[in-house]
């Protein structure tokens, strides 16, 4: 029977705002850190904010750096989480200073989507990005803290991967993305049989209800939780039953703030399905406050993988967890407040969809 014990890893979190008037945006994206943290399975102590611009040594001040040393020497923090990126000299310097394992955001994310990669695809995309993020921290911190420490930040490739050299990295990395460019041509080819149909992909901020809505549409049983990153994989169901022609529905990973650009690179394939989308419908969540930041964060990755210019449709899900009136659509384009949840609203957004796919096969006739 294995008797280890398994040690629970308390985070501090640090963000930094560059001007005193960042500092509600810095607090926001330290909430959603502190779910990030939660969800690969850390206890959150505490948190900091500095008003610096960033210091090349520590990226905060090194009166920071002391006052950060004393807190978590308090209160048993055994890991601390930077809101952005580090390089890898900033990492190694502020493990030496503080004595802890040090990780930031995108580390983080690389760590969850490890974790809940299940498909062959989703561990190949997964362990691609996470690779090229740690190609040039392996004479560094990377090969220190995962040797030194293990635990969130370090699932995935393994230990044993990160004390390669970088040559055989970059073997690994070179395969990986050949698997990877094979899986595309195979989604191609289902792509290409298609052509006939309307198809419309769901996205959207991480935890938007995403998944929810797709079931409610389709009837599919996609696994749904109150959790960030549910979904990893593309999940696609034809329907033809309460629409003139056949339509497609894709469920697709959902997006975030700072997402690691490794990411959107290595999951390109899968998100090929959203580019040849005819339709997006970008869900958000109304039980958030910041709404627009999420939609504009949503809109830099379509930005980023060329999906910007396909027509849209707004959907405010979770109607049932607000109690106030709804926002006001200053978005210019059509929207639905729904609960896909409850079904609220659901059937005014599948007699949309029918119209559009009507008059989309009307001009094609």
């Amino acid at each position: 029977m294995d008797t280890q014990k398994v040690v629970i890893e308390k985070a501090f979190l640090v963000g930094l705002a560059r001007k005193s008037t960042d500092k509600v945006t810095v607090q926001e994206s330290l909430t959603e850190l502190a779910e990030l943290a939660k969800s690969a399975g850390g206890k959150i102590t505490d948190k900091v904010i500095q008003t610096r611009t960033p210091d090349p040594r520590y990226y905060i001040g090194k009166g920071m750096v002391q006052n950060l040393k004393e807190q978590i020497a308090g209160n048993g923090t055994n890991l601390v989480i930077f809101d952005d990126p580090l390089s890898p000299a900033q990492q190694r310097n502020l493990e030496d200073e503080l004595g802890v394992k040090i990780i930031d955001r995108s580390i983080l994310i690389l760590d969850i989507f490890a974790l809940h990669a299940k498909t062959a695809a989703a561990k190949l995309q997964v362990e691609l990005a996470q690779l090229e993020y740690m190609l040039p921290r392996l004479t560094g911190a990377w090969s220190h803290f995962s040797r030194q420490y293990g635990g969130i930040g370090a699932k995935g490739p393994g230990e044993t991967q990160l004390e390669t050299d970088r040559r055989q990295v970059r073997k690994r990395i070179a395969h990986l993305k050949k698997e990877i460019q094979r899986l595309s041509r195979q989604r191609e080819t289902q792509r290409k049989s298609r052509q006939d149909m309307f198809k419309v992909s769901l996205i959207g901020y991480t935890n938007a209800g995403k998944s929810t809505l797709f079931n409610r549409l389709t009837k599919a049983e996609v696994s749904t939780a109150n959790a960030l990153f549910t979904t990893l994989d593309s999940t696609t169901r034809v329907m033809s039953s309460g629409y003139p022609e056949k339509i497609i529905f894709t469920d697709t990973v959902g997006f975030i703030s700072k997402l690691p650009h490794q990411l959107v690179a290595s999951f390109k394939s899968t998100l090929e399905e959203v580019t040849s989308a005819d339709l997006l419908l970008h869900v958000i969540s109304l039980s958030e406050s910041n709404h627009q930041e999420k939609i504009e964060a949503t809109e830099k990755v379509l930005r980023e993988i060329g999906a910007n210019q396909i027509d849209s449709l707004l959907i405010y899900n979770k109607l049932d967890m607000v109690e106030d009136s709804q926002p006001v659509n200053d978005q210019n384009r059509p929207c639905f407040y729904i609960s896909a949840l409850a079904g609220t609203g659901v059937d005014d957004l599948k007699q949309e969809l029918s119209t559009l796919v009507k008059m989309f096969f009307s001009g094609r006739r």
